[in-house]
C-alpha cells in the first residue's frame, strides 16, 4: 500500500493549513537542515564527534 498523488496532496495542503504560507519555507529548510545533519550522524562525519575521535587516536599514538 503506497502513497498516491491524492494522498500526497492531501498532507501537503494539512502542512500548509497548519504552518501557514509565510512560515513554510522556514519549516522547510529546518526540517532539511536536521536531516542533514542526521545523514552526517550516522555516517559518523560529525564534527564534534571526529574532533573527539582525532584526539583519542593522538593519545593512544603518544602512549
Amino acid at each position: 500500500m503506497g502513497l498516491s498523488f491524492s494522498h500526497i496532496v492531501i498532507v501537503l495542503l494539512v502542512v500548509l493549513i497548519v504552518f501557514g504560507a509565510g512560515k513554510l519555507p522556514k519549516v522547510m529548510g529546518d526540517l532539511g537542515k536536521g536531516i542533514r545533519k542526521f545523514k552526517e550522524g550516522m555516517d559518523g562525519h560529525d564534527e564534534a564527534g571526529s574532533k573527539v575521535l582525532l584526539e583519542k587516536d593522538e593519545e593512544k599514538k603518544e602512549e
